[in-house]
């Protein structure tokens, strides 16, 4: 792999924030956004963000609630709409001048700082540069490539989580129509270990929570997340249940800024006050020892139904919904103290705090991210979460439930508008029924086994709708080597990101209108669709003037695409381009909740898809949700090893960094660095600011090396380390995946720290 250069790599650190947002966060979005895309534009933009008739952030997937304020975004948000609502260009001028190899060697931040694509580019086999196509040759070009295969499953479509549902349904139905179900996505890549676990055990892989469920909680915890710099508007809902008199805690291996206190800068107490404290308490854990915490909650929790029968558990709702509570209950009896302790790096006291927190709430809401299910046991982990909610009853009534936070705005709605390898025979059925074709029943690859599949040359085309593939996935020189075995590779993107740098021997780049451009369709404003973390769903429409005249949208593009791929094809692909109004009958149709679709959706809130688990029905084969029995383990690092986890800093959205500075964690001016706990730097005879490789060997043998990054010493978790993403992707094999979801490991990596001789990085 050719290392990317960083390209302000001087490193200041300051004390971390004790604090997030306030007023420094809105002077930091408003000068990034101004800087970006000037002032008229920024008004534009951000006035009608996450409002009714606006557009809706691409940013992450937090709901914005029944009464949206006039600023209803965040700091990232704010961020992240002005990147792509930028003034700067990239043409084929630029294209001429940059070389494919050149630009291998630039930064992310770099590459997207660029601009906005403005035309299709064609990467010719053998050639060094992109140069201009017209779209129709394109089309004609890639539609030529997939009916030449010898397999449908020699084709990959992957998207991300920034596609709209409309966009989401017809990029799976042309590839069902197509004749494959290789539809890997960004949550096979985060998420998928919470949807394994949840569909497990209560029948529907998604939260059951709303935003009034936060609001009114007794206790919520916050367990493996950061929303400070990952889902910030959560800290409004999190000192609303504060100023309701529930209770935060938060579990992580860092101390994170926004789970301190919150400074609202909408309210003057954000502004001239104090703010509000959230986490009453902060357990400090180790990486992947959340399994082990809950395992012993549940445990404690027997022992005091046991001490006071018939006021701890909830009996009524054991017995009346619920299946296999014996088998876990004398499963959970075996704990052992000793091993929790170990795995977690708590005190038996700061476990024992929290189930105290735990038997004076009624109501009680987990939320999770990637800390829990970027782990080998993250499956067993959240089934364990599960375990603890149905203890007590708290799934299925206000208040209390489970809550995945998910980080693209539409994740959620592209599986439910079908974009998984593994969609259910039930929805496979409507689809068939609905367009007059079978769809294929074999499942497909997702984004772990799609790598595998092209380097080992069972796929040979890759189309990406939106997303940035090379640099999301793990094993990042396996990956780029698949990639480049592929004999076409396509782009469907708003700004230049390091996936157009990895190419096969054919490339194209096709450059679409982003969520913040106006959608014309024979003359007629569009409008799209999203599904949030809580199942609302709502519409979004763009108001700027779109970035060049070439562009396409991406209903545009996967629709004259299938036009040209599947001749025969009856599916009306121009009519449904023509009019979005059209793809939502087809929806509705098809994926349940759905009905009435374009009327339910003029309402400016849109509308909840319902949830059978807040009914007390569970869709699982027994009809009852499962309680489960899991096996206890944890990453354990042998003598002068740490635990890494990769994160994102402040200054980040998903793959692309803003800056390189990550404000809250008080580092300035770098991306390598990775952060250690004091005593372990002194365990392991390294100083602070002592540059490093980071090297990590697993069970293959391979030794994988992440080279020239920076100590700092940081209030980690004893026995763990962290580092940024996607510089730390090498260091993941593409095997080291959780069990059952397939999801890479990237918060469980077992590393040492190799000092590098002076002068020598």
């Amino acid at each position: 792999m050719t290392q990317a250069v960083d390209e302000n790599d001087e490193l200041r650190v300051t004390p971390p924030k004790t604090y997030a947002a306030g007023v420094p966060g809105v002077r930091h979005a408003l000068t990034y956004a101004i800087g970006s895309s000037g002032t008229r534009r920024t008004a534009l933009t951000l006035l009608s963000l996450n409002q009714s008739k606006g557009i809706d952030c691409p940013g992450c997937a937090w709901p914005e609630g029944e009464h949206r304020a006039r600023n209803e975004y965040c700091e990232n948000g704010a961020k992240h709409i002005s990147d792509e609502a930028t003034t700067r260009r990239v043409t084929r001028d630029f294209f001429a001048e940059h070389a494919i190899d050149d630009l291998g060697t630039r930064s992310d931040r770099w590459l997207n700082e660029q601009g906005r694509l403005t035309e299709p580019m064609v990467k010719r086999p053998g050639a060094s540069h992109y140069v201009p196509i017209a779209w129709d040759e394109a089309f004609d070009l890639m539609a030529d490539e997939l009916r030449g295969l010898a397999s449908p499953d020699e084709a990959m479509f992957y998207t991300s989580g920034r596609v709209s549902n409309e966009a989401a349904f017809l990029l799976q139905l042309f590839a069902r129509a197509f004749g494959t179900n290789n539809l890997p996505d960004c949550s096979n890549m985060c998420h998928e270990s919470s949807g394994s676990a949840l569909n497990e055990t209560l029948g529907i892989g998604k939260g059951s929570v709303s935003l009034d469920d936060i609001h009114g909680s007794d206790l919520v915890l916050v367990v493996g997340q950061n929303p400070g710099t990952n889902h910030p508007r959560m800290l409004s809902a999190l000192e609303q249940t504060k100023r309701n008199g529930g209770r935060v805690v938060a579990v992580n291996t860092l101390p994170e800024a926004g789970l301190m206190r919150f400074k609202n800068p909408q309210k003057a107490r954000g502004i001239v006050g104090k703010g509000t404290a959230l986490a009453d308490v902060f357990l400090k854990i180790r990486p992947g020892g959340d399994l082990a915490l809950f395992q012993m909650l549940n445990r404690l929790l027997l022992e005091a139904e046991d001490a006071a029968p018939g006021t701890v558990l909830d009996r009524e709702f054991i017995d009346a919904h619920t299946s296999g509570f014996a088998e876990a209950a004398a499963h959970l009896r075996r704990t052992d103290w000793d091993d929790v302790l170990t795995a977690t790096g708590l005190t038996r006291g700061e476990i024992e705090g929290l189930r105290d927190l735990v038997l004076a709430s009624d109501r009680i809401i987990v939320c999770w991210a990637m800390g829990l299910t970027q782990h080998k046991h993250g499956v067993p982990t959240i089934r364990e979460v599960v375990n603890f909610l149905l203890l007590r009853g708290n799934i299925g009534r206000p208040g209390a439930g489970v809550c995945p936070v998910r980080g693209h705005s539409n994740v959620q709605g592209d599986r439910t508008m079908g974009i998984w390898e593994r969609m259910p025979q039930r929805f496979l059925d409507a689809l068939g029924e609905e367009f007059g074709f079978t769809p294929p029943t074999r499942h497909g690859y997702d984004s772990v086994d799609g790598v595998r599949a092209m380097r080992d040359g069972r796929a040979s085309v890759f189309f990406g709708v939106a997303g940035n593939f090379v640099r999301a996935m793990s094993d990042s020189d396996v990956t780029e080597e698949a990639l480049r075995r592929c004999r076409l590779t396509v782009q469907i993107s708003t700004k230049l990101n390091r996936s157009h740098t990895v190419c096969g021997d054919t490339a194209l780049i096709l450059p679409t209108l982003g969520r913040s451009d106006r959608d014309l369709q024979d003359g007629v404003e569009q409008f799209v669709t999203v599904e949030d973390s809580m199942s609302q769903v709502h519409s979004s429409y763009g108001r700027l003037r779109p970035a060049s005249e070439h562009l396409l949208s991406e209903v545009a593009i996967i629709s004259r695409l299938a036009r040209r791929a599947l001749p025969g094809s009856t599916i009306p692909w121009e009519e449904l381009a023509r009019d979005y109004g059209l793809i939502r009958d087809r929806i509705e149709r098809v994926v349940p909740g759905f009905h009435d679709f374009n009327d339910r959706i003029a309402d400016p809130a849109g509308f909840r898809l319902p949830n059978p688990v807040n009914e007390y029905r569970f869709p699982t084969p027994s009809g009852t949700a499962v309680f489960t029995r899991n096996d206890l383990e944890w990453v354990e690092a042998p003598a002068g090893h740490l635990v890494l986890q990769t994160l994102r800093s402040h200054d980040q959205w998903n793959t692309i960094p803003y800056a390189d500075n990550d404000r809250y964690r008080g580092i300035h001016g770098a991306r390598r660095v990775v952060m250690v706990n004091p005593d372990d730097l002194a365990d392991l005879g390294i100083a602070d600011r002592q540059s490093v490789d980071i090297v990590s060997v697993w069970s293959d043998g391979v030794e994988r090396r992440a080279p020239g990054f920076t100590v700092i010493a940081y209030p980690a978790a004893r026995g763990s380390a962290a580092s940024y993403y996607p510089e730390t992707n090498v260091l993941i094999p593409l095997d080291s995946v959780a069990d059952i979801s397939n999801t890479p490991t990237s918060k469980g990596i077992v590393v040492r720290l190799e000092p590098v001789a002076e002068g020598t990085r």
